[in-house]
């Protein structure tokens, strides 16, 4: 199905410019606080883990520090793992999910890997409930060293930074009712394009990688997430949001190809996480743990198949 409504923004069938991009950034008024909600969490954590400051956003005099903790100790000896959240900053259970991980249960792998966590990937993003950056840009379809938007290439340079090869990357996603009524027509309009509409699945679901498959894995994730939270189920065609159904649960993209987070590290195992906080049978502090159970079975996967 097609829908050709007109965005607010722009011309219908013509791509955005300079001018629509500002007339789109009118539009998007903070309504929380990355120092106030995220960053008092972060330095909270910096007793148990080392707070590194890997970017710095200025967007029209707008600040932002990027911020990762990491054990204090790396061990070489020891597996590497790499947990990140808010990649799109709307995406709320990701940011909550991976600092809750870290309050709660992180201290159980200590000595058992070494631990890097990106809370908030995308915080002009965060404080406005909105999937791109402030360039009208998606971050998750834009992670290489050399793309335009910051946030990626930040994380990218920070990953480098990194002694010695990443076993396990789960990144933290949700799918929202928004992404059909608001940020799939944006995306349309800015390419001049006709919006394409489809179906939000109602769960949670994963996104493996179909040029390196991990199925042991994402069962295992999905078997202790249906504990917590209901798990998508495919549609009428046997997919969810366009992607084949290769297991309950699970579907696969080319990360590198699509240029994804998941992609950055080359570890062994990827995942990307989707909750789905829009639906009747759930709620947030549900979505917040679905996550965090994701994160727990990704690790404990990881050191029992290294």
């Amino acid at each position: 199905m097609i829908n050709s409504n007109v965005y607010p923004v722009g011309t219908f069938g013509q791509p955005w410019g300079e001018a629509e991009r500002d007339e789109w950034r009118s539009r998007q008024s903070p309504s929380r606080r990355y120092d106030v909600d995220i960053v008092p969490r972060i330095d909270a954590l910096s007793d148990r883990y080392e707070k590194i400051t890997y970017g710095e956003l200025d967007y029209a005099g707008e600040r932002y520090t990027l911020y990762a903790l990491r054990d204090r100790h790396f061990d070489p000896a020891l597996p590497t793992a790499l947990v990140t959240g808010g990649v799109h900053g709307y995406e709320t259970s990701g940011v909550l999910g991976a600092l809750d991980f870290l309050e709660t249960r992180a201290a159980d792998y200590a000595g058992k890997l070494n631990l890097l966590a990106v809370p908030c990937v995308s915080p002009w993003a965060y404080e406005r409930i909105n999937r791109w950056n402030y360039d009208a840009i998606d971050p998750n379809r834009n992670f290489r060293a050399d793309g335009p938007a910051r946030e990626a290439t930040a994380l990218i340079e920070l990953v480098g930074s990194i002694q010695g090869p990443f076993l396990v990357h789960i990144d933290l996603h949700e799918t929202t009712d928004s992404d059909e009524s608001e940020f799939g027509p944006a995306r349309a309009a800015r390419d001049g394009k006709a919006f394409e509409s489809g179906v939000i699945p109602d769960g949670f679901y994963l996104v493996d990688d179909s040029e390196n498959r991990q199925p042991e894995f994402q069962r295992s994730i999905i078997a202790a997430v249906e504990q917590v939270t209901h798990i998508a189920p495919p549609d009428t065609k046997g997919e969810i949001i366009g992607s084949t159904v290769v297991a309950p649960g699970v579907i696969e993209y080319p990360l590198e190809n699509l240029a994804l987070c998941g992609s950055i590290t080359g570890a062994r195992y990827t995942t990307t996480t989707e909750v789905y906080p829009d639906s009747p049978r759930t709620t947030p502090d549900e979505c917040v743990r679905a996550q965090v159970t994701a994160v727990r079975a990704a690790l404990d996967f990881a050191l029992k198949h290294p």
